[in-house]
């Protein structure tokens, strides 16, 4: 999740900018080289293809054309989410029940691979357990006791739902009519994890450069992938720019949306004042179709996120927009000053679920997570280096969801789903 800086040579500012890990600056590419697998993009499924790649064996060059986590994944609500942003019955409907079962399943194995790499390369990026969703509408609380049937109806088990009083004993709110509890989800630092994923992929010998876009691939046999000011031939891509495709593939690009959204974070808080707030250090978000969703930073910050936006132009004052919603639902905050605010792009398809495929023979992508990116970047990471390394099976079932593009073409796209949301949105109000 990004803005469009003039020059993207710095993060823009915000909490996890502030609170980074070490990052040394990386070269940008110049002249001509060669690996087995090129990947472009340092995100989340960038740097988590990249590790898994360099973990077998392979010769992995990444190119960023900023900084590492640059975009989305240094940014986003950090929130680690079950699933997909759909149910597993309207996935049966869309994949067959087969296909939706190995879906489902490689969804609760990108949670646990999630974890598996924070443990195993010590990352340090305030991994905290447990994830709410809540009600603020009283048809919202037969909806979550159907989410919860459609979780456990794919097998998922373990979640718990809350009445009013439950919940509200959980979070400090007079707004939440109930909630579903999922132990096994989290929330983390997301600039530091990926940061975490990078140098792990660089240790296991992947050569990042940062400031080097790419401006064109060649496709085919030998794949050729061009900057500015060198070029990397190879015998793979692995093509994870997310949100910030920027055009270069057009047959892909038409299938995604670029939605800002944003977040603030408070200044710290004590302990019983955050303790107030969310009693377990969960992660929380509301079932409004434009929601909210918040949690506690590492030092005891409200990090507090929604909105959406699809003009690509930033709102003037992010922080004071972002605080307006907050105090409806937390009204004890009112005196606490806002530190950071900041906000940028994720991307959505038109069903909601992930987009993975191959232009050509050599070259795959994976994008469109649409709000899940937190979880399911890393496995799309993995299953590129399956791929790659000859094992295409797991992919394919993700490259056979059905993906239309967003009606309107990339000029009138904007406005089509403007208008769309605009009922949505009056919905979310009544």
């Amino acid at each position: 999740m990004s803005t469009q800086d003039d020059t993207l040579t710095y993060y823009t500012p915000s909490y996890y900018t502030e609170s980074m890990n070490p990052w040394p600056d990386h070269p940008e590419l110049q002249g001509d080289h060669d690996c087995d697998v090129c990947v472009i993009g340092g995100g989340m499924t960038g740097t988590s293809a990249a590790l898994h790649l360099a973990e077998r064996g392979y010769k992995v060059i990444l190119l960023e054309a900023s900084k590492i986590s640059w975009g989305a994944s240094g940014r986003s609500g950090g929130q680690m989410i079950i699933g997909y942003n759909q149910s597993y019955h309207d996935i049966k409907k869309m994949v067959g029940k087969d296909d939706a079962q190995k879906l489902w399943t490689m969804g609760e194995e990108a949670m646990s691979l999630a974890k598996e790499q924070i443990n195993k390369h010590k990352i340090q990026c305030d991994i905290a357990h447990g994830h709410y969703h809540v009600s603020t509408k009283t048809r919202h609380i037969a909806e979550l006791e159907e989410y919860l049937e459609d979780l456990e109806s794919a097998g998922y088990q373990g979640c718990k739902l809350l009445n009013k009083e439950e919940i509200r004993n959980k979070i400090g709110s007079e707004k939440y009519l109930s909630g579903m509890y999922d132990p096994n989800g989290g929330h983390l630092h997301p600039l530091n994890y990926t940061l975490g994923l990078a140098s792990a992929a660089e240790k296991a010998g992947t050569v990042i450069y940062e400031h080097s876009r790419v401006t064109k691939i060649d496709h085919g046999k030998t794949p050729k992938v061009h900057t500015d000011k060198g070029t990397v031939r190879c015998k793979h891509v692995a093509l994870c720019a997310n949100a910030y495709l920027d055009g270069l593939e057009k047959k892909i690009d038409n299938k995604i949306m670029p939605v800002g959204t944003y977040i603030l974070a408070t200044e710290p808080l004590s302990e019983d004042e955050a303790n107030n707030l969310i009693s377990d250090n969960a992660a929380v978000a509301d079932i409004l179709f434009v929601l909210n969703y918040f949690r506690l930073s590492g030092d005891r910050r409200m990090l507090f996120g929604g909105e959406v936006n699809y003009s690509a132009k930033d709102p003037a004052d992010i922080g004071k927009i972002m605080q307006k919603t907050m105090l409806q639902y937390f009204p004890q905050l009112t005196n606490k000053k806002i530190d950071y605010a900041w906000g940028g792009n994720v991307a959505i398809t038109v069903n909601r679920l992930p987009h993975f495929g191959k232009l050509g023979p050599t070259t795959y992508f994976a994008h469109g997570f649409s709000g899940h990116g937190v979880v399911l970047t890393g496995l799309a990471g993995k299953l590129i280096a399956e791929s790659i390394a000859g094992s295409e099976e797991r992919f394919d079932v993700f490259s056979k969801i059905p993906h239309r593009s967003f009606p309107g073409g990339n000029i009138l796209r904007t406005p089509a789903l403007v208008l769309a949301m605009a009922y949505y949105r009056l919905r979310d109000m009544l």
